[in-house]
């Protein structure tokens, strides 16, 4: 399942709704014009479970604030980063593979002129910083699309400061998930490996990373979860015609087979947090 996993994560986000393009157009939609600022971004670019609550929770249990260091990791269009150098005025590098959403995320900064995120363009299981650099590591429902989950707990070991925190949220799996279901988890969403909360638990363990906390947010993100269906059903008109009949529905389908693992309690959420 696991073979050419770099290549599939990439046509996973090469077609995802949330886009740079998608961004400026619901921007031109909302009327902005002129000069924007990375509040205005808000709304729209912000791809995980959520929204900024959610960054700003991963950052006060990461310890946030204005003199940290802060790695986000697989960060996509930069709008957890822009959130925290805006709100916490903390200095940030918004680290991400694909090319598009790196050069998304660096267009964007420059567009609201926000100079405390710099962009880097790198893979998350080799880090290209040295020891010690960051006083935190962020990063939201990303790990699930890396097979080697050990070796990015290890260098996030590494690039922390000691007492640097590590917070990240991800995709959990329950023991009634099915073999075929992951396999379909991996054809929609490129989920290489979905770890347990325990997996999770013990993977940090190892990567010596102490202090290890794990919550379950399966109850909150299936609430999300089933309103981000609601809403796509009554744009059905508007995203079709954007979209075309069959990109709608085969979205649809994905929406629904969430919704259907997550009640069924076979898929959920977690939230995990630990100290260098």
């Amino acid at each position: 399942m696991l073979q050419g996993t770099p290549g599939r994560v990439r046509e996973y986000y090469d077609e995802h709704p949330i886009s740079e393009a998608r961004v400026l157009e619901a921007l031109a939609a909302q009327g902005f014009g002129g000069p924007l600022t990375a509040e205005a971004l808000f709304e729209f670019d912000q791809d995980h479970y959520g929204g900024l609550a959610a960054v700003d929770a991963l950052a006060g249990r990461a310890g946030v604030g204005a003199s940290s260091r802060v790695l986000d990791l697989c960060a996509g269009l930069g709008g957890p980063a822009r959130f925290l150098a805006s709100r916490r005025g903390s200095a940030v590098v918004a680290l991400e593979l694909h090319p598009g959403r790196a050069a998304g995320a660096a267009r964007l900064n420059r567009l609201v002129k926000q100079t405390r995120v710099a962009v880097v363009r790198a893979d998350a299981a080799t880090l290209p910083f040295a020891n010690g650099a960051f006083d935190a590591c962020l990063s939201q429902e990303a790990l699930l699309h890396i097979a080697d989950k050990p070796a990015v707990l290890a260098e996030c070991h590494r690039v922390l400061v000691p007492g640097g925190r590590l917070a990240f949220t991800d995709w959990i799996a329950f023991p009634s998930l099915g073999d075929r279901e992951r396999e379909r988890l991996w054809e929609w969403m490129a989920a290489t490996t979905l770890q347990t909360l325990d997996g999770y638990r013990a993977l940090l363990g190892r990567a010596s990373f102490t202090a290890v906390e794990a919550e379950d947010l399966s109850g909150e993100w299936r609430s999300i979860v089933r309103k981000r269906l609601e809403l796509h059903r009554a744009l059905r008109p508007q995203r079709e015609a954007r979209l075309g009949q069959r990109s709608y529905e085969e979205c649809d389908q994905l929406h629904a087979y969430f919704v259907r693992l997550i009640e069924a309690g076979k898929l959920g959420g977690g939230r995990f947090t630990a100290t260098r």
